[in-house]
């Protein structure tokens, strides 16, 4: 039995750069690691089924450690049956990657167990095929991020505490897309710039978020009291940074929603996995 750590990661600004003739958005964006983790047990059996427990309302076609663990099948080398336990802590369609995160540790640790012999880079190609911020995961190094999100450099993050509030709805990134008054020319920029004034760098969903979902709207006014507010990904999760003047105990204890003090990560845990027989 194996039992390891999936991190969760804020966006730290996103921008939507341009669309390309398939649909998809062309983005810029920080990936920032933090210690906020789902839990994930792998054992071993002697069958031959993928058993998932802990996501009992997600089907297993549209479950990603499902998908994951699909699309590592063909390369193993000592193939058998595993039961895969997830322990959720970070909270589904928040904005901080779990799902992601959970089909990048399945890739991760799976290669090892079945002796896929997969490279890093190989797993993150697999990865962008089950979410465009799998492979964030995989490397596991906080990144400057364009493309859909896979285009990573892997850039030095500062050590920083977060107070995140995750509002009591779920926001349809769907809807949020759909938008005609979504900015999605925003000018291309270089992380030289945002470490010169990382406060003029916000989200693009932001202002829909706040104005389609009322609890965003008041995570983030409450939020701004102490700080800057900013959304990660498409939300709908809201975040601040840590400054030596907070009471951080009476921001959380009095916050409208679920409230969550997290540390930035140089690196994910993973990186260190390895399989010991």
């Amino acid at each position: 039995m194996i039992r390891v750590p999936s991190p969760a990661k804020l966006n730290l600004f996103l921008h939507i750069t341009g669309r390309r003739e398939n649909g998809y958005h062309e983005l810029q964006t920080i990936f920032q690691l933090i210690d906020l983790y789902d839990w994930m047990t792998f054992t071993l059996t002697s069958n031959e089924e993928i058993k998932i427990d802990g996501l009992s309302e997600i089907r297993p076609e549209e479950n990603l450690i499902y998908r994951a663990a699909q699309i590592l099948k063909p390369h193993a080398k000592k193939f058998c049956g595993v039961h895969i336990k997830i322990e959720k802590n970070i909270p589904m369609g928040a904005g901080l990657g779990g799902g992601s995160s959970n089909a990048a540790t399945t890739l991760i640790v799976l290669n090892q167990l079945w002796e896929c012999g997969l490279e890093q880079e190989q797993l993150a190609d697999y990865g962008v095929k089950l979410g465009a911020d799998v492979p964030i995961f995989i490397y596991g190094k906080n990144a400057w991020a364009e493309g859909i999100g896979e285009h990573l450099s892997f850039i030095d993050l500062d050590q920083k505490q977060f107070i995140i509030l995750k509002p009591d709805c779920f926001i349809s990134t769907q809807l949020l897309f759909s938008q005609k008054t979504l900015t999605r020319d925003s000018k291309t920029t270089k992380f030289c710039a945002y470490q010169l004034e990382p406060s003029n760098f916000g989200n693009n969903f932001e202002p829909l978020a706040r104005q389609l979902y009322p609890k965003v709207e008041e995570a983030m006014q409450y939020l701004d009291q102490f700080g800057q507010a900013k959304l990660t990904g498409t939300g709908a999760c809201v975040f601040t940074e840590v400054t030596n003047e907070m009471n951080i105990d009476e921001i959380l204890n009095h916050s409208p929603c679920k409230s969550y003090l997290v540390n930035s990560l140089k690196e994910s845990p993973l990186n260190h996995f390895k399989v010991t027989r």
